[in-house]
């Protein structure tokens, strides 16, 4: 299989053009149209990777020409062209939004750039073929978002960016520790390698320790069980920042989770899939019950980001073909319908002033559109029928069944429905009822606010609809998840391990 040097642009582009815009400070202007024009074209070079994929199966590229595992190996199967493609649709609709919402202030102190080089470390750590270049690329991904949660300097803003900078940074130690075992016990960082040096020596008590430690590190990074700290970082930036974090963040995380798990550490299931399918059940429980006590927008959303990564991680604990196929749809659905569900919620806030919904109703008379929008989200999050998040549902469901875990299956059902209520509860008390909205609010205007949120809205309607479509994509991913061989065949060629490499 020749390089492919179309991998790494995605990684390459949005570097660029963040540093281009840095020496155009004052140009608000240049840096919008340089971050949608590098946007556009990682999501042009997704589909191209897609249709590649699809035809002649993985892509590898090895930087300056060193093969696997001696070199730097970037590598494109199914999952990561999927997610790379939907990271750009959404960074797109929340640059649009950013274009009407972001004060001047936030955008000549680099707002743009930074969300460019956020971008990178989200790419990177799909693309990547090597654990230590996905501990760099999350790296990248976090500092860019230390920055962004803090832009602006507002009260919250600051105090909940010490808590986040905190939890990152002793993640990113922890994972550190990790790398540092394995490249010790094995002698390689390379995935493929790595996954074949663990079947060669066994995944024993002190290989397990390691994958208990990484999972420690990826639940950190993906709020699966470990959410503490999210709720509040995720509320406190501008509702542009938040829907990228809310869409991107965790999701980098529940990629780590996904490849390691069904590439390295996949020999012992019934111990590390069975944790993972408990803490799964955990999140899904503990963040249903915020989203149903909270009575504050943002607060229901982050608790709402929660529940979803423990659905994700539902399918892929029960490790069946059919749980997995649910897992891959639900993660595109979650990346689209949360950054919507985040869009949304921050233009009610501005309309009214508030995020308390006692505070508000009767919107629905001077936002139609916007109310509506709002339901067909709040249907589409609960896995109501036709939208994305029932295929998935539907899958994850079965899965967790067929794999004997009944109780994993019942309590996703369960917190569905408590879902359901939390985001009902939001529209019936914001758009049903008298209005007692200010004439101030009324004359407010959310056009250009609406515009990508209505794109995000047609999507979550096409995936539902559109879901056969997707279905050999997503066929695709799954054999690469449940056939390590495939992954590893691709990357090491004939560089075979028994030879001594």
């Amino acid at each position: 299989m020749m390089n492919n040097n179309l991998i790494i642009l995605p990684i390459i582009i949005p570097i660029i053009s963040g540093i281009v815009m840095i020496f155009f400070r004052n140009y608000i202007k240049v840096h919008r149209f340089i971050s949608i024009l590098a946007t556009v074209l990682i999501g042009l070079i997704a589909i191209l990777l897609l249709e590649q994929i699809r035809a002649t199966g993985i892509q590898i590229l090895y930087l300056g020409g060193w093969e696997a595992p001696f070199g730097i190996t970037l590598v494109a199967d199914m999952l990561s062209a999927l997610l790379v493609l939907v990271t750009a649709v959404v960074t797109f609709c929340c640059l649009w939004y950013a274009f009407f919402s972001i004060d001047e202030q936030r955008e000549k102190h680099y707002f743009y750039p930074l969300t460019s080089f956020l971008t990178a470390g989200v790419n990177g750590s799909f693309l990547t073929g090597d654990i230590f270049n996905m501990f760099v690329c999350f790296e990248v991904m976090l500092v860019a978002s230390y920055v962004l949660i803090a832009l602006g300097g507002t009260k919250i803003q600051l105090r909940e960016s010490i808590k986040y900078i905190l939890i990152n940074m002793i993640s990113s130690f922890l994972f550190l520790i990790a790398v540092a075992y394995l490249y010790g016990m094995l002698g390689t960082l390379n995935l493929a390698h790595l996954s074949v040096r663990v079947a060669e020596v066994g995944q024993g008590g002190l290989m397990t320790a390691v994958a208990f430690l990484l999972l420690i590190v990826f639940c950190l990074k993906a709020a699966l069980f470990l959410f503490f700290w999210l709720p509040g970082p995720y509320s406190a930036p501008p509702t542009a920042i938040a829907a990228l974090f809310g869409a991107l963040l965790t999701k980098v995380g529940i990629y780590a989770i996904i490849r390691v798990f069904s590439l390295v550490f996949y020999h012992q299931p019934g111990v590390t899939h069975l944790v993972l399918g408990i803490l799964a059940a955990v999140s899904m429980v503990l963040g249903a019950m915020g989203a149903v006590a909270y009575w504050d927008i943002k607060s229901i959303i982050t608790y709402n980001v929660v529940v979803g990564v423990g659905f994700v991680l539902a399918g892929f604990a029960a490790f069946s073909e059919t749980g997995m196929t649910g897992s891959i749809y639900y993660l595109i659905h979650d990346m689209i319908v949360k950054a919507l569900l985040f869009l949304l919620g921050g233009t009610i806030i501005y309309l009214t002033g508030t995020g308390k919904l006692k505070d508000m109703s009767g919107l629905i008379r001077l936002q139609p559109h916007l109310g509506w929008m709002f339901f067909i989200a709040a249907l589409s999050v609960s896995g109501i029928p036709p939208l994305s998040g029932f295929v998935g549902k539907i899958f994850i469901t079965e899965g967790t069944f067929q794999s004997g875990y009944f109780w994993l299956g019942a309590i996703g059902l369960i917190t569905s429905l408590m879902v359901l209520y939390s985001v009902i509860k939001v529209f019936m008390n914001v758009f049903w009822g008298y209005t007692d909205i200010k004439e101030v609010t009324e004359n407010k205007t959310i056009k250009g606010l609406l515009m990508p949120i209505g794109v995000l809205t047609f999507i979550t309607i096409g995936l539902g609809l559109g879901a056969e479509l997707m279905h050999e994509y997503v066929d695709l991913a799954v054999a690469v998840l449940l056939d390590s061989s495939i992954y590893i065949d691709a990357v090491l060629r004939d560089n075979l391990i028994g030879q001594g490499v």
